[in-house]
């Protein structure tokens, strides 16, 4: 054999062996760091099970409201009158009727949020792809709007959390217990003393707040009628077809919204390759250095505490509707504790991937703006007191490396791309939805 062909074979040998060796190294590099996620989850929460959201159907592991229990019949009704544009029978305007529903600040294309900074159901025009292009109709005026104060919170994962809102005020359970003095009669907050969770209080109060009326007539004409039977058998008939059912049927629904097809829950469920090197770097960082789970947790990776983190509101000088003093202030504007002022719920970090406004003031357009926010720590909102701000907001100390690792662990390792599976296909009325209104058709191609 010649020398050449030799010298050939040898740098082929090497090169063979240098590519497995680094295949290899890359290969124990990733199991080792999976390796290390597994242990620190199972540390945190004792097994990997623990942060596993269940399945839509598994009634019995979802949790519920003890006096609204989850039954397929009442998930199957709020599911149609959620996305039900026909109850839109209480407008401001004649020609806002029959087109909003809850699902116009609530939709799956924006990971059950609004699409934009600020929902609008009566009023609004347009939808977009994502409910991103919904604005408000030159038939309205301002004060004539129904507009979400500040940025919609989503439904999604919220069987998780038993305060509603970003300043949790309905709910007369667990967090709400001893502000019963701020349950004012008159307002949508007075029906906290219907004893129910926030969810279940949320929806029948959000049915009257969002000019949406429970009419016989038209649950008769549109096959309601004896879905609310087989929902509610046990309710006196006199009282079955009403905002209170209608609104347990839609929190019953709500409740089964879940992000439980994300790669980060296939990971859990013991899909080691769900999630990509890069987003399995990132949930080490969120279980680890990045300390994200202090607040995030739990399987909705969410949390029904407040806390201050110096965000901004709505900008004034947008053309955003202006938000009252009261709601500036978050949990204070609820209780009227001076201590609660300027403190936010914390919300779920699934599907954040379809909004481009985050916050509760929408002031970033990027999860990355919001790590590097809080990574930097320095507060964007002078009116709040440094002795409000959360003793956790502190700089993080992380490298821009490591905010791209974490950045596409929350982007779309905590990404359910199958949504849809919460809409309806139609409804019996046959009406459009999410919206009605003539834009909302055409964006969305339905007649």
């Amino acid at each position: 054999m010649s020398t050449s062909k030799i010298n050939l074979y040898c740098i082929l040998a090497i090169g063979i062996l240098f590519t497995t060796s680094c295949s290899n190294d890359d290969n124990n590099y990733q199991k080792a760091e999976t390796s290390i996620l597994e242990e620190k989850i199972t540390t945190l929460y004792g097994s990997l099970e623990t942060l596993q959201l269940p399945e839509e159907t598994n009634l019995n592991n979802i949790p519920s409201d003890p006096k609204n229990p989850l039954t397929p019949e009442k998930v199957a009704l709020g599911k149609l009158l959620f996305h039900e544009t026909g109850l839109a029978l209480n407008p401001t305007k004649e020609i806002g009727a029959n087109t909003y529903s809850c699902a116009s600040c609530h939709h799956a294309a924006a990971g059950f949020q609004s699409g934009n900074i600020q929902g609008i159901g009566e009023g609004g025009f347009g939808y977009g792809a994502k409910g991103e292009s919904r604005h408000m109709s030159i038939d309205y005026l301002e004060e004539d709007l129904d507009v979400q104060p500040i940025k919609s919170p989503s439904i999604l994962n919220t069987a998780y959390q038993k305060v509603m809102l970003w300043n949790g005020q309905f709910g007369g359970t667990s967090e709400n217990t001893g502000t019963e003095s701020s349950w004012t009669v008159g307002t949508p907050k007075e029906r906290n003393n219907l004893g129910f969770e926030g969810v279940e209080i949320q929806a029948i109060a959000g049915l009257g707040v969002h000019r949406l009326l429970i009419d016989t007539n038209f649950l008769n004409n549109n096959g309601y009628k004896s879905m609310f039977d087989a929902a509610f058998p046990n309710i006196p008939e006199e009282n079955r077809y009403t905002t209170i059912t209608a609104g347990l049927a839609i929190a019953a629904y709500e409740r089964t919204v879940l992000a439980n097809q994300a790669p980060f829950q296939e990971f859990l469920k013991g899909n080691k390759a769900a999630l990509s090197p890069k987003e399995i770097s990132g949930a080490n960082l969120f279980f680890g250095k990045a300390e994200c789970y202090k607040c995030h947790t739990g399987p909705g990776l969410n949390k029904t505490g407040f806390y201050a983190l110096g965000m901004n509101d709505l900008d004034p000088n947008s053309s955003h509707i202006n938000i009252d003093e009261a709601t500036k202030k978050g949990r204070g504007g609820f209780t009227g504790k001076e201590e609660d002022n300027y403190k936010f719920k914390i919300p779920s970090l699934y599907n954040l991937k379809d909004v481009s406004h985050f916050g509760h003031g929408g002031s970033f357009t990027s999860i990355k703006e919001v790590i590097e926010y809080k990574n930097n720590a320095i507060p964007e909102n002078n009116n709040v007191p440094k002795n409000q701000l959360a003793s956790d907001f502190i700089p993080l100390n992380l490298t821009t490396e490591e905010i791209d690792d974490l950045t596409a662990f929350i982007e779309n390792g905590l990404y359910d791309n199958n949504l849809k599976r919460y809409t309806p296909e139609s409804l019996p009325s046959g009406n459009c939805f999410p919206n009605a209104d003539s834009k909302s058709k055409s964006d969305m191609g339905c007649n």
